[in-house]
């Protein structure tokens, strides 16, 4: 019985409170405000509620049927994607006719994402609920985070922070080069390039271009191997890498000729290496005393001989003899009254020891040993008959009575005489200087030349 008591007050009480308390600001007949009151002889005080996109739920203070009397408070409530712009959840109808507060719903919104450096992005709705933001770079850098976001209900962003970062490596071309000959008479060739340019698919700057290898300039013979490295502000780096060859021609090797000196500059058969060649004392030259390797791999001239000396000594005067020697040897005349005079043999047993230095000097060796008609003259194997030596003595003006010594130049001049021996070194310096006399007035001579022209 107490049961059934409990549920029909529950009820009733329900049923004045859907009297007194509205789900919206409109009445349940769908009248305003205004017009129910002319039918009901009421006094609305505040002007209905109409809020767009939310619901208002209002309550009076007494048990008058519509809500906008004084006293009445109405809560609003915005649907879902919307908050309250302005003002508070709850009014009040005050006694001035108005609401305690503004109100109104407006959709809810993200905070404005962050334009990312060297990007940017794109969004469906703006900042609003459910927009939908993509993200993208600039060339050259690659995202890094989500590449979409999504404005949620709560006024967030669904995922974290993106950023565009360089990691496109810069791009650099190295110089096209393959082989390089050796300049001529020289074991190396010059090599140059210009420094090449990286190029930066980002921003363009790039911070260090590093050669890792020779520096241009001469380049000896062989593989030679480099590279260039450039990076860019973001430490990317990007790499190449060339190579140059060296080659040196060379002719096939010379060898001297029979009884002859070989002498060669720089590497003896590269190109432009030259090659002289000397006979030894009793030979003369043939061909070409010197040959230079050229760039097509031969020697320039002709073949080079030394031939034996042909000698006449069957000729009627001493200058006939002399004349046969003329720019082609030096004379070392010696002349001693018999064969045991001891300044003679001293001196052609020194000689005997010093025939290389005297045929590097080119220097032919005559001896006139004894008196006339008794005399014996020499050259080497070859005799001279005793008058030719005896014009010899007198041409020269050579006693026969003791040892006299006498150095004649390749161009027949009378230079040293000596009454005694010497040694062979000091006859190759007396020589040696007469050559560097020789250069050294040959200078001379060209310098007034140029002078006076």
């Amino acid at each position: 019985m107490d049961t059934w008591l409990v549920v029909s007050l529950f009820v009733y009480v329900q049923f004045c409170f859907s009297l007194d308390y509205e789900g919206s600001a409109y009445y349940v007949y769908g009248d305003d405000e205004d017009t129910y009151a002319r039918r009901n002889g009421g006094t609305p005080w505040c002007a209905p509620i109409k809020v767009k996109h939310g619901d208002v739920s209002c309550r009076s203070p007494g048990r008058e049927y519509y809500g906008n009397v004084m006293g009445s408070r109405c809560k609003i409530r915005c649907k879902r994607g919307y908050e309250m712009q302005q003002g508070h959840a709850e009014v009040v109808c005050m006694a001035s006719k108005h609401w305690s507060g503004n109100y109104a719903c407006r959709e809810i919104r993200c905070p404005k994402l962050q334009m990312p450096a060297n990007g940017g992005y794109k969004c469906s709705d703006g900042s609003y609920l459910n927009s939908r933001c993509e993200f993208f770079c600039s060339p050259g850098y690659n995202l890094k985070g989500p590449n979409t976001v999504t404005c949620q209900y709560h006024k967030t962003w669904t995922s974290g922070k993106s950023v565009c970062v360089d990691v496109d490596v810069p791009v650099i071309k190295c110089p096209n080069l393959k082989e390089k000959i050796a300049e001529p008479g020289r074991l190396t060739a010059r090599v140059t390039w210009d420094t090449p340019e990286g190029k930066d698919t980002a921003d363009g700057i790039l911070t260090d271009v590093i050669l890792k290898g020779k520096p241009p300039g001469h380049f000896p013979e062989g593989l030679h191997k480099m590279s260039y490295t450039v990076y860019d502000r973001a430490g990317n780096k990007g790499s190449c890498r060339f190579s140059v060859r060296v080659r040196v021609l060379r002719c096939s090797p010379m060898t001297p000729p029979d009884n002859s000196f070989m002498k060669c500059d720089s590497d003896g058969n590269n190109y432009g290496a030259t090659c002289e060649f000397k006979c030894t004392g009793g030979y003369e030259l043939q061909g070409s005393s010197a040959r230079v390797c050229q760039y097509g791999l031969n020697w320039s001239g002709t073949e080079t001989n030394c031939a034996a000396m042909n000698i006449n000594v069957g000729v009627r005067t001493a200058s006939g003899l002399l004349d046969q020697f003329y720019e082609k040897r030096r004379l070392l005349i010696i002349s001693a009254p018999t064969a045991a005079n001891h300044y003679y043999r001293f001196q052609m047993t020194d000689l005997q020891h010093a025939q290389c230095g005297l045929d590097l000097r080119h220097v032919t060796v005559i001896e006139l040993v004894g008196i006339y008609p008794a005399q014996i003259g020499r050259i080497r194997h070859r005799l001279i008959p005793p008058g030719l030596a005896l014009q010899l003595r007198l041409l020269l003006q050579i006693s026969h009575n003791n040892f006299n010594m006498v150095m004649i130049d390749k161009q027949g001049m009378d230079r040293e005489r000596y009454t005694y021996p010497i040694t062979s070194a000091q006859i190759f310096t007396t020589i040696d200087t007469w050559q560097g006399l020789y250069i050294h007035l040959s200078q001379i001579h060209l310098n007034s030349v140029f002078h006076n022209s």
